[in-house]
């Protein structure tokens, strides 16, 4: 259910009512949310050759989406690129919108030249960690941040 494909320009304020589902319990709204800095990174998400968002649609209704970008070229692993968002309509999960998403993800990075993919996940997103499970991530690690 549901075709991926790029968001366009004009589907900033569609897109960004999406991060909704982000912040819903077991997420939560990020302290500094700003929602006009969200508004315009989108817009450079969308435009920028070094990041994609895409999108799941269904006649018309967005399902779901993820924002990919290539982040650095690592000393020991090559190119990375990093899936910073990923979220799917509370109400259409399990139904293969995440791992399309994913897929598109993975197929973006690759043709740009990354060698991985990489994202994390809130320790008390459960249901997320058994999706990327059943997705067979090549390896797992802890993330610690620091906020600035």
């Amino acid at each position: 259910m549901g075709d991926v494909r790029e968001a366009r320009a004009e589907e900033v304020e569609r897109v960004l009512g999406l991060y909704e589902w982000l912040f819903a319990p077991r997420g939560a709204l990020p302290p500094a949310w700003d929602p006009g800095h969200a508004r315009e990174a989108l817009a450079e998400a969308i435009d920028d050759e070094r990041s994609i968002v895409l999108v799941a649609e269904h006649r018309g209704e967005l399902l779901g989406f993820a924002t990919a970008y290539l982040e650095l070229n690592s000393v020991r692993f090559g190119l990375r690129c990093w899936v910073e968002d990923l979220a799917v309509s509370p109400e259409h999960r399990s139904q293969g919108i995440g791992k399309a998403l994913l897929d598109a993800a993975k197929d973006w990075a690759r043709e740009s030249g990354a060698t991985h993919l990489e994202l994390d996940s809130g320790e008390a997103r459960k249901d997320a960690h058994r999706f990327y499970e059943r997705e067979r991530p090549a390896w797992k690690s802890s993330q610690y941040t620091w906020t600035l």
